[in-house]
């Protein structure tokens, strides 16, 4: 099937939004490869801040220059409001953080540019395009989400809207958020407590985590949400450490997507441990599948079942 074809007949795609850097960029060049055409002058982007947009970016764009670095690096004067002003644009793709420039430029100013732009055939990747779409007044060719769920759309004239998008991804990402503190506490706890630091790799379900091993831990899965609940009732801090790490009650601990993350374990809600570590024989890999937030069905084939 032709791209064009897939660009015509897609409504929109679902993705599990992964915890992790590495992820999140092959997630971001394979939504490139999948979904971006050429011709695309438009791209949004939605989600929370610490969702993983940037990185999102990242792996769709290599090379780009963002103008809001997470290492705090901003760049001024903003290269797309300058050649504006210049009436001259020396670069094919622009980036723009509206939630970040709206503090210091008007939105009347910001859609300006952004048209100017693309009169001027050049590329335009815009966080929180949901926050500047009421004035730019035109959708994107391309609107990426991201709460749970990595939600990617082309819209038409019958959408999605950017405001749509935007509740899917706000109301989710409180999910996880919570799975990834609940994964790194269980880890955590398999590392310190029951002396099983085997981790292999890690995955996704809906409202939850997996953890996947080489080999089957031989613990008992009841004494571990014990003490996983124990955690999440005496409501203990979890805080940004580095990119490559957090802090659990005054302890750093590994993890591969430290900005993803509940402030405090109380915020954790309804765990639960699947009481078997499920064998995938294609993978030859042992899963231990943890829920928040919501209950799941009994049967786990049934976890990510498309009525939901």
């Amino acid at each position: 099937m032709a791209i064009s074809e897939i660009h015509e007949s897609l409504i929109y795609s679902v993705y599990f939004a992964p915890r992790g850097k590495r992820r999140i960029l092959t997630l971001g060049h394979q939504i490139a490869q999948r979904y971006l055409s050429p011709m695309d002058s438009l791209i949004g982007f939605v989600g929370d801040a610490g969702a993983g947009k940037s990185v999102l970016i990242k792996g769709m764009f290599p090379g780009l220059e963002l103008t809001n670095d997470d290492d705090g690096v901003n760049i001024r004067p903003l290269p797309l409001l300058n050649d504006a002003d210049e009436t001259f644009f020396s670069c094919h793709t622009y980036h723009l953080d509206v939630r970040f420039e709206s503090a210091f430029t008007q939105m009347h100013v910001l859609a300006d540019a952004v048209l100017q732009a693309l009169q001027n055939e050049k590329r335009v990747i815009i966080e929180h395009f949901d926050l500047l779409y009421p004035v730019l007044k035109i959708n994107a060719d391309m609107l990426i989400g991201i709460g749970e769920e990595v939600f990617i759309a082309r819209p038409t004239i019958f959408g999605p809207s950017p405001v749509e998008i935007s509740k899917k991804v706000f109301d989710s990402v409180v999910y996880r958020r919570m799975a990834h503190s609940a994964e790194d506490i269980t880890g955590k706890l398999l590392r310190d407590e029951f002396g099983f630091d085997k981790i292999k790799e890690y995955s996704d379900v809906r409202r939850g985590f997996v953890l996947e091993f080489s080999e089957k831990p031989e613990i008992d899965l009841y004494e571990l949400e014990r003490k996983v609940l124990e955690i999440i009732k005496q409501d203990v801090e979890i805080s940004y450490c580095d990119d490559h790490s957090i802090i659990i009650d005054n302890e750093t601990y590994k993890c591969t997507g430290p900005r993803i993350h509940v402030k405090s374990t109380s915020e954790i809600k309804e765990y639960h441990l699947v009481k078997e570590c499920k064998y995938n024989p294609l993978t030859k890999v042992y899963s231990l599948i943890g829920t928040v937030g919501k209950s799941q069905p009994t049967a786990i084939e049934d976890f990510n079942k498309l009525s939901e």
